[in-house]
């Protein structure tokens, strides 16, 4: 099954690709590979919260894994517009990134949100290798933010 038949089937539309907050492009190819830029969860061009993960903190890590979710459906839109979804043929790489409030460990937790929407929409091709980063702040003051580096066919 094609990736655009199992996002029909999954009832999911890939956004518009978010338009860049600065000096780059939101995904480049290089050889057999597409590196996208980090994308933030935009929603129809905003941010649907702001602030770091945590427990107590003004994002839940619940919420932050919804959001992990959204800004794949950014990059992989990205990747869309470039190549076309239908052209990868594996995720190799996930970067997640999540504004954390001091001692908040639960990064992995928030990035699952990325790595099982690709699971779901690729299978074995979406098993990829990943980086789940805690950080102090994020562009925008989003919560979170992904980088997805995937093999496309020729």
């Amino acid at each position: 099954m094609t990736a655009t038949a199992r996002l029909s089937e999954l009832d999911i539309t890939l956004p518009a690709v978010a338009a860049p907050v600065a000096a780059y492009v939101p995904a480049l190819r290089s050889g057999d590979l597409v590196y996208t830029s980090g994308q933030l969860p935009f929603v129809d061009g905003e941010l649907p919260a702001t602030g770091s993960v945590g427990q107590d903190a003004a994002v839940s890590p619940d919420r932050a894994r919804d959001y992990a979710r959204t800004a794949t459906l950014n990059a992989l839109a990205a990747v869309d517009a470039l190549v076309g979804l239908d052209s990868v043929v594996q995720v190799v790489k996930v970067v997640g990134f999540v504004a954390s409030a001091p001692g908040f460990g639960g990064q992995p937790g928030v990035v699952n949100g990325a790595s099982e929407l690709l699971g779901e929409i690729f299978g074995d091709a979406g098993a990829h290798a990943r980086s789940a980063v805690g950080v102090a702040e994020l562009p925008l003051g989003s919560p979170v933010e992904i980088e997805l580096i995937v093999r496309v066919a020729d």
